[in-house]
């Protein structure tokens, strides 16, 4: 599989990262066998946090044996510096490791969450305090929503930032003042040398009326040929990379598409957006 440098952390990351939400409500067999296929497809890269369920008991047991070929991303909703210094800890003792490669900031949808977790106090001050304690090497920040480029350009400027985490899909990009704020801030991030991952790539529409029937809370592309198409597109962006989607039946299309990834020309991009009235954009 493909790697790219994850920004001025210069980990060669795959392109491939797994969102370990897939193991939201797994058994500990469901999360071997999710774990096996991980590693067999080849991923060096992690991305958990403890809003995902159960996946951080699920890692767990794993860790100590193969702590030294991943790059661990963990996450923290708390807003203040109290709350994020001891959920931190709480998910280094489920992991079972001793320090992150990288610690962010989740869940950061609008300027008034930002205010919240980059106030004297806030979130911000605890996880630099961790990485001057060596609990992680690298800070980011993470969120989704119509709002998440312009919020993270914001975020830039307030702090220097190792890696953002945002939503990018060929639906999503069919909305011109979504794309160009996402461009401006990829732009942003390669000046500036921040790493990028990208969430949300196989969104296709929200549930809406529909019944639930994969643990993604978007409805996700399910035929691999689909699956395919939006992860070339995910992929052709300049991003390191993206997180698999949190449900253990897409995780494998998705992996196999990102093993497959072929770059799309710009006519090729400009034609799939094109499409995206079929479906319907996850943030309007």
């Amino acid at each position: 599989m493909q790697a790219r440098r994850f920004g001025r952390t210069n980990h060669a990351s795959t392109v491939a990262i797994f969102g370990a939400a897939a193991l939201w409500s797994a058994t500990q067999a469901e999360a071997d066998a999710i774990m096996e296929q991980v590693i067999a497809a080849g991923v060096n890269h992690i991305d958990v946090a403890p809003s995902y369920g159960l996946a951080e008991e699920r890692l767990g047991p794993w860790m100590p044996r193969v702590r030294s070929q991943f790059f661990l991303g963990c996450k923290t909703m708390e807003r203040d510096a109290d709350g994020a210094a001891a959920e931190l800890r709480r998910s280094l003792e489920r992991l079972q490791v001793d320090a992150f490669d990288l610690y962010q900031i989740h869940a950061v949808l609008t300027l008034a969450d930002l205010d919240a977790a980059t106030r004297p106090g806030g979130a911000l001050d605890a996880i630099v305090r961790a990485r001057g304690e060596g609990l992680t090497r690298w800070i980011g920040i993470t969120g989704h929503g119509v709002d998440s480029p312009a919020v993270f350009r914001e975020a830039l400027r307030r702090f220097d930032f190792d890696s953002v985490l945002f939503p990018i899909n060929f639906v999503q990009y069919a909305n011109p003042v979504y794309r160009a704020e996402a461009e401006a801030l990829l732009a942003e991030c390669r000046a500036k040398d921040v790493g990028t991952m990208i969430i949300k790539s196989v969104t296709q529409s929200p549930w809406g009326a529909l019944p639930k029937t994969h643990q993604t809370w978007y409805r996700p592309f399910t035929d691999p040929a689909c699956v395919q198409q939006a992860v070339n597109f995910a992929l052709s962006q300049d991003v390191a990379g993206l997180c698999t989607a949190g449900d253990a039946q897409v995780l494998p299309v998705m992996l196999q598409a990102c093993q497959q990834f072929s770059p799309m020309t710009q006519a090729e991009q400009e034609a799939l957006i094109a499409t995206a009235s079929q479906y319907e954009p996850l943030f309007a």
